[in-house]
Parts: structure tokens; sequence; C-alpha cells
């Protein structure tokens, strides 16, 4: 098992968020985390990638067979996780080209005999960016919101990741980019043995990628597990709360 998180309790500031997680992702497995907002969906995520903010007080957090819940963000990185921002940040005075070869383990001001340095240039057209309109552009400044998050996907993929956790990779998209976004991924899945969480509200990129579970949360908790196929036509015609309902979940 890639990765396994058994009673995940998390505070934030005081705050209990998740309230006893218990999630399994493999090699080769794609899982959605759905739910309302403050459910506990991006708590999940940024816990998952180690940011020292998000206080485990109680649980496990398992990564090819290693306990990783007391380990860094860069030591998460290293061994092959990898998250994708809701809201992918803007930083000036650094290319995105640049960006994509330290992603990639590359230093592009003093690279090594033997590195790519094809490598920003093929990770961009991957998710439709024509390289030289944007190897040299400033990380995410002046970019639509379809453009970061393809832009971000470009850096992801340089990394290679075993596990890639997504939050909400089809917020703020046209539709042309949710359609780069979603065949990047299917076509990035397909050709690699990794595995994705994806967090998200609705069908938009899911109906690219057909997960292997979703989970439903609500208060911190997995309410609901269920296939695909089962629970997304629940959810669009009755919406979480009243699903959580009538499965008789109770807070």
């Amino acid at each position: 098992m890639l990765l396994e998180v058994e009673n995940l309790h998390v505070n934030v500031e005081g705050k209990e968020l998740l309230k006893g997680i218990d999630l399994k992702v493999d090699y080769g497995e794609i899982v959605a985390v759905m739910g309302h907002n403050a459910s506990g969906k991006t708590t999940l995520a940024l816990t998952l990638a180690g940011f020292p903010q998000y206080n485990v007080t109680k649980g496990r957090i398992a990564y090819d067979g290693r306990d990783i819940t007391n380990t860094t963000i860069d030591e998460r990185a290293r061994l092959g996780i990898a998250l994708a921002f809701q809201s992918p940040p803007a930083i000036r005075g650094i290319k995105l080209g640049h960006v994509i070869s330290l992603a990639g383990g590359i230093n592009p001001w003093q690279p090594k005999k033997g590195d790519d340095l094809n490598l920003p240039s093929e990770m961009l057209q991957k998710v439709n960016l024509p390289p030289e309109n944007y190897l040299d552009r400033e990380l995410n400044v002046g970019f639509s919101g379809g453009e970061r998050k393809r832009s971000e996907l470009a850096q992801i993929f340089a990394m290679k990741p075993k596990l890639m956790i997504l939050d909400e990779p089809d917020s703020g998209v046209d539709i042309d980019s949710l359609k780069v976004v979603g065949n990047s991924l299917r076509d990035y899945f397909k050709n690699n043995r990794c595995a994705m969480m994806i967090i998200t509200h609705h069908r938009h990129v899911l109906q690219y990628l057909e997960p292997n579970r979703v989970h439903i949360l609500s208060c911190g908790k997995i309410a609901i597990t269920g296939s695909y196929a089962e629970l997304m036509p629940k959810i669009e015609n009755i919406g979480y709360e009243e699903l959580i309902k009538e499965c008789g979940i109770h807070d």
C-alpha cells in the first residue's frame, strides 16, 4: 500500500479540524475526496503534504511502508509526494522554466553533465503551454486561472511523483483549460506508475479520470465511501448534506 492514513486527528490553532480519518491509496489508484465547504478536504491535503501548522494530535500517516507522520514538507517531496494548490501563487523575479527545472532536480543556473535541459519545454508541452511564450515568464504573474493550474501541473510532472495530491484542479478554470488539465492528468496517470488523490466539489475533472473510490467528508470525518458511478449522480441530484442524511449519518 502506498498511502495509509489511520485514525488521523488534526488540530490547527487549538481547533480540531480532522476527527479520525482512515484512508488508503495504492499505486495505480485514483481516489476522490469530496464534500461541502469546510468539511476538512484541504486540511487533509495540507496535512498529508506536511505543512507544520497542521498538528497531528492522534493517528498515523504511513507512506510506502514508512511512518511519515512527523516528517517535513521537503522530506515528503523527496519521497515522491506532490501537492497542487487550489490557488497556485504568483512569484515575481523567478522564471517558470527555472521552477520546472528545479522541480525536476536540475539546477538551471549550474546544470550538471547529463541534465535534461529540455525538460521545462517538454513539461510545458504536456499541458499545452507553448514553451516559447512561457519559459521566461515570471511564475504565474499575469496568468489566468487555467494557465496557473497548467503551469503547476508542468512543475509536478517534472517531479515524477509517486503520489499526486490535487486540491481542486478544476477550480477557476474555463472549459478549454479544464479539458487540458483533465487530459494531461489522465495521460500522466496512464504512463506513470503512480497514485492520485483528487479533492474537488464537482464532477468536472473526475469525468476525465473516473476514480476507484469516492470519499465524502463531513465535519472532519469520512461520512460516506462508495464508487464514482454510485455516488456522483446522487451528489449532483440532492447534494452532500441530503445524501449524508439519507444514509442516516449524524455528526
